[in-house]
């Protein structure tokens, strides 16, 4: 089998609400996803999802190649982009290639890729993440009760501006959750997404854990302060969880030296082969892992053959516009099915036909850092 070439689509997320975080939000609701397609000359195609960035200059690292030796290829596809830095969108790329080279490697052994990786268990447990920072209480309620009726125990909410609001909201989340499982204590974790300094990131946590027992805050400081996530981890009761921004194990390395991470998590969008690498170093460290991501199907198969990982992020319900994954929601937990591959089939001709494209566009929104991130004296502006 030999690889003979790609293609580069694009679809969108719909959410149905607005989405964002401390950084920004997407008002309308919509956010793109691209979309790599690997093919074969022996008519198996592979997918993955991640920015189309220097697609041509990556591919040319597997071009031609036997898409079934995809560790290898992707130490190709990293020396391929060195110059570039092979870090964040560029990164990306290579994670959307790599993802659909173990989606062709399991389609050709005829099994679902959590099975071809040596998972046991099907069953990935998840937590909530709505992206909800700019809902208001009947929404963020109405949120979560769809959540809860999945069986969802355990929400993660976006906050970092306002401590009271932040503590409000994540009580009637809490409220929400408790309900519906029969009055048990139900998980809560607090996502700052960068915004504090580490001072900060103390003082708000601190006050909010005076009434609120939070599991975990996510990038309470800059992704790549080691010294500051330790500080924090120190000043808290709760674990300090950060590594979705974080891309090659280079990177990984200084904040898990430093005693940094109590969870160490990875983006979906980075790839296969890159989270499993990242889980047996973590391993190392007697760290959990976590998946973070839109949809992070690719991890979700990986997830089930490490013996670190914790739980994975569920952001939305619903796949991406002619899209169609082979998983549930159930019990409060991914099921994944047994469908070859990653179970993703697609619909080029509805992908062709969305008009839909998103009002918010790549330069705003959550992906911009807003000029007085880690520099407010009082709480943001409602």
């Amino acid at each position: 089998m030999r690889i003979t070439g790609y293609r580069a689509l694009n679809t969108v997320q719909e959410w149905g609400r607005p989405v964002g975080d401390a950084n920004g939000v997407y008002a309308d609701g919509l956010t793109d996803v691209p979309i790599v397609v690997v093919t074969t000359d022996e008519g198996i195609t592979g997918v993955g999802m991640g920015p189309h960035v220097e697609l041509d200059a990556i591919f040319a690292a597997i071009d031609g190649e036997d898409p079934r030796a995809v560790t290898a290829l992707y130490d190709r596809m990293l020396r391929q982009t060195f110059k570039a830095g092979h870090a964040g969108a560029v990164f990306g790329a290579i994670g959307a290639f790599d993802t659909a080279l173990w989606d062709i490697k399991a389609k050709a052994a005829g099994q679902p890729l959590w099975r071809m990786l040596g998972g046991r268990d099907r069953v990935v447990p998840a937590y909530a993440s709505g992206l909800d920072i700019d809902l208001d209480d009947d929404d963020l309620v109405a949120t979560y009760k769809v959540y809860a009726e999945r069986g969802i125990r355990a929400a993660k909410l976006k906050g970092g501006l306002d401590v009271d609001r932040d503590r409000h909201r994540l009580t009637l989340v809490k409220e929400v959750l408790a309900e519906a499982g029969g009055g048990s204590r139900p998980g809560l974790m607090l996502d700052a997404n960068e915004c504090w300094s580490r001072k900060q990131a103390v003082r708000y946590v601190a006050e909010l854990e005076r009434t609120l027992d939070l599991i975990w805050v996510e990038e309470p400081v800059r992704r790549w302060d080691a010294e500051g996530h330790a500080a924090v981890g120190r000043g808290l009761r709760a674990s300090v969880a950060s590594g979705e921004n974080l891309s090659g194990l280079e990177q990984f390395r200084p904040l898990l030296t430093a005693g940094a991470l109590d969870i160490v998590q990875t983006a979906s969008v980075w790839g296969v082969t890159h989270f499993l690498r990242v889980s047996a170093l973590a391993h190392a460290y007697d760290l959990p892992v976590s998946p973070i991501g839109t949809n992070p199907v690719g991890l979700l198969h990986a997830a089930t053959s490490v013996p670190n990982h914790l739980t994975s992020e569920l952001q939305v319900l619903r796949p991406p516009v002619g899209i169609d994954i082979d998983l549930q929601i159930e019990n409060g937990a991914f099921v994944l099915g047994d469908a070859p591959g990653l179970g993703i089939s697609m619909d080029e001709a509805a992908i062709a036909a969305c008009a839909l494209r998103p009002a918010t566009v790549s330069f705003d929104g959550p992906g911009v850092r807003p000029e007085r991130a880690g520099q407010r004296l009082l709480a943001a502006a409602g």
